[in-house]
């Protein structure tokens, strides 16, 4: 039987632990997928790149997850780690706005057992969106083809964000990760994530510039 608690209450965290938490759910959730059922410290460690006296230490925070020389059951340590990081790795996504971006988003559409996959996507004009490899509606339909249990959407709209992003909400979308440039506003518990590759670059410039600076004084 595994032991587990609330690893944000019960025990003091590091932070760089709980960064490698993720990285040893996407490699479980692979190992899963090629019929892996059992895994050793050491055989992790050579998987994700980790020292396994690192993984185990990381390990013991959530509790007795495994037994010396048996190892660990990779069902058990999955479900562990998704309950603890509040994960679901089947979840469902939408796209709204299939253009440039949104078409390079479904043509991509392989998140590498990281967070789920777009099951469909949402277009004012789908009739012009052709070789998408899943089906795209009219934003119209929005309620009537919006997939059982979706919370995530990815915006990639440039009109009418604030209404969209008010309709999506009324379907029962939780979290947007928007790549829409105008400013919108959600009610309380909805998250948005914005993805803004503007000020990145800034933000990039900015930190190369600096470096590049130093590097001057230093001569």
């Amino acid at each position: 039987m595994i032991v587990t608690g609330d690893i944000m209450t019960n025990r003091k965290v590091p932070k760089a632990t709980l960064q490698r938490y993720p990285v040893y759910l996407k490699a479980l959730r692979k190992l899963k997928a090629t019929g892996v059922t059992r895994v050793m410290s050491r055989e992790l460690a050579e998987y994700v790149s980790i020292e396994s006296t690192t993984i185990r230490r990381d390990f013991s925070f959530l509790g007795n997850l495994g037994k010396q020389g048996y190892g660990y059951n990779v069902d058990d340590l999955i479900l562990v780690f998704s309950e603890q990081l509040g994960v679901n790795f089947d979840e469902k996504i939408i796209l709204v706005g299939a253009g440039n971006l949104g078409k390079a988003l479904l043509n991509y559409n392989r998140w590498d057992h990281v967070v789920g996959e777009i099951v469909c996507a949402f277009d004012i004009a789908p009739e012009e969106i052709s070789g998408s490899a899943v089906p795209v509606y009219p934003l119209s339909e929005l309620k009537e083809k919006m997939p059982e249990g979706c919370r995530i959407a990815i915006l990639c709209i440039t009109k009418d964000v604030q209404e969209t992003v008010d309709l999506l909400v009324e379907c029962g979308i939780r979290g947007f990760v928007s790549f829409s440039m105008e400013h919108f506003s959600v009610p309380p518990g909805v998250s948005v994530k914005q993805i803004d590759v503007v000020s990145s670059i800034q933000e990039l410039v900015f930190l190369t510039n600096s470096l590049k600076s130093e590097k001057q004084r230093e001569k």
